[in-house]
């Protein structure tokens, strides 16, 4: 199948989104993880954090460094990071089985502090994320790899990181916050043909149904873009 179309066909017979390739991890990304709803607050805070380290890279070359990371922010406990000082950002910036930037290191600290301010006045970090899942309103009617190669931020996204930069969140720009709204389910940006776009789907469902009153655009107008995974 052609590349252009966005859709490659594997050995194992199943079509695809084009962007993982053929390396057996970002398939198992892909499939297994990509997209399917998240609404463990550990998880959400640990993906929003490596979407940040991403910031410059490739996704796949955090994947490949995603133990590590666990391993030494404390499985993104998000108490225990946000109790992370000086010692441990000296600590961090000499492990090398991390993206080993300053910035991004004290980003992640600054925003274990901020997630534990919203888990406080929500609930939980999954009840404040969720409420910006757009409607079916605001999605495409049929997603092509030419639909998401054109767009790389989305109403919902620029809401969102907006509303995240004003809580004192960092390393939360727009494409960035889009892309892990596609990683955690808020959207199924798998590509129309690819054969997990229909499971995605189905998992998201329910949680669309339980999700409370959004905070995004009342109106999110036309879909604005997609940042390539």
């Amino acid at each position: 199948m052609s590349k252009d179309t966005g859709l490659v066909s594997h050995a194992d017979g199943l079509t695809r989104c084009w962007w993982p390739g053929q390396d057996p991890l970002y398939v198992r990304y892909h499939d297994d993880e990509w997209g399917r709803p998240v609404t463990d607050d550990r998880r959400l805070f640990e993906k929003i954090c490596l979407e940040g380290f991403q910031s410059g890279l490739s996704w796949l070359t955090i994947l490949r460094k995603r133990e590590r990371f666990r391993e030494v922010f404390a499985d993104f406990d998000i108490d225990r990071v946000a109790a992370f000082g000086a010692r441990d950002v000296r600590r961090l910036l000499a492990d090398a089985g991390i993206v080993r930037h300053r910035g991004k290191i004290e980003s992640t600290i600054n925003n274990a502090r901020r997630a534990a301010e919203l888990r406080e006045q929500f609930g939980s970090l999954a009840a404040y994320f969720w409420e910006w899942a757009p409607t079916a309103a605001a999605r495409p009617r049929r997603l092509t790899k030419a639909a998401l190669m054109e767009m790389s931020q989305t109403a919902e996204s620029l809401a969102l990181s907006k509303d995240l930069k004003q809580r004192g969140w960092t390393f939360v720009g727009p494409t960035t916050v889009y892309a892990f709204m596609q990683a955690m389910g808020l959207v199924n940006d798998h590509l129309h043909g690819c054969a997990h776009r229909t499971a995605v789907e189905q998992a998201q469902s329910p949680q669309r149904q339980a999700a409370p009153a959004r905070r995004g655009p009342a109106d999110a107008g036309p879909y604005l873009a997609v940042k390539q995974r």
